[in-house]
């Protein structure tokens, strides 16, 4: 059978990984703090027909290798980790990252320290009746509490991230017999909690991680990501303190799908999906005619 038409498998095969990566990139054009995917191809083994030959010493050139490709195969499917841009919601528990492409928030299934944790860039957060901080999915929050709460005006963000601080985050409703009254965070990511006594208490701090590569992360699905071997192991860390990002409160980060883009790129997979349909019934029409022969 002719190679052709199994290399116009291969290629179908490939278009179609790269319209089921647009497809959940269109799919996620809404979904806050998305990153989308691109497919990258390469070309598989090749059969030798004729090896190469250097020159002789009768004064005849070389001969390049002669080879035939086998087809296409998919060799990547890249994260795009840009930061999305940020949508103002004017509600205190939603943040987005700013200028920290490989920052993200840090996330719990029970709220334990040395537990399994995850990563998201979706910063649209909750409390429950205890005062728990978490995601819209129950996960905990993870950032650096403090044993006793102090005033604002003694407060020190970097003292908040010492290691023996980490862990759930909470906002109490009282303290010491005092009413919670309102709260803010601000750009640290540092929850300040005013109390019925008219005093601002230092609650806690949002907790940030880096990658060395967080393009190695992997989707786990509900925005979060998981750590890989090729990722590296997170480096946890506070709003601006050096190599992580800002949170800004009152925002959302959107999705980083750019629909021009990829419509675009949704029109070339589907001609390149056209062509290599077009190879195999060129292909069957070749063996069609070599058929006939025997008439």
């Amino acid at each position: 059978m002719l190679n052709s038409l199994y290399s116009g498998i291969t290629g179908m095969k490939a278009q179609q990984t790269k319209m089921d990566v647009l497809a959940n990139n269109i799919a996620n054009v809404n979904t806050t703090g998305f990153k989308s995917q691109r497919v990258r191809f390469q070309d598989m083994i090749s059969q030798m027909d004729s090896n190469a030959q250097g020159p002789n010493g009768n004064g005849r050139g070389g001969i390049n290798a002669q080879q035939v490709g086998l087809g296409s195969s998919v060799s990547a499917t890249d994260l795009m980790m840009q930061g999305g841009a940020l949508q103002f919601t004017g509600r205190a528990l939603d943040f987005g990252i700013q200028n920290g492409d490989n920052s993200f928030f840090v996330v719990s299934q029970d709220g334990n320290p040395g537990g399994r944790h995850q990563y998201t860039r979706d910063g649209g957060f909750y409390t429950d009746y205890e005062g728990n901080l978490t995601t819209a999915n129950g996960m905990r929050v993870m950032g650096f509490s403090t044993e006793i709460m102090t005033e604002e005006s003694d407060y020190d963000a970097t003292a908040l991230t010492q290691e023996n601080n980490f862990g759930a985050l909470s906002i109490p409703q009282t303290y010491n017999g005092l009413a919670l009254q309102d709260y803010s965070i601000d750009d640290t990511g540092t929850i300040i909690g005013t109390y019925s006594d008219g005093n601002a208490y230092i609650i806690g701090r949002l907790a940030l991680s880096t990658f060395t590569n967080a393009d190695g992360l992997e989707k786990a699905g509900e925005n979060l990501y998981n750590a890989s071997t090729n990722s590296g192991a997170p480096t946890i860390g506070g709003p601006t303190d050096d190599g992580f990002g800002t949170v800004r409160s009152g925002f959302t980060e959107m999705s980083n799908v750019d629909l021009a883009t990829e419509f675009t790129e949704m029109i070339v997979a589907s001609r390149a999906y056209q062509a290599n349909t077009r190879s195999i019934t060129t292909s069957d029409e070749m063996l069609q005619e070599l058929i006939n022969l025997k008439r």
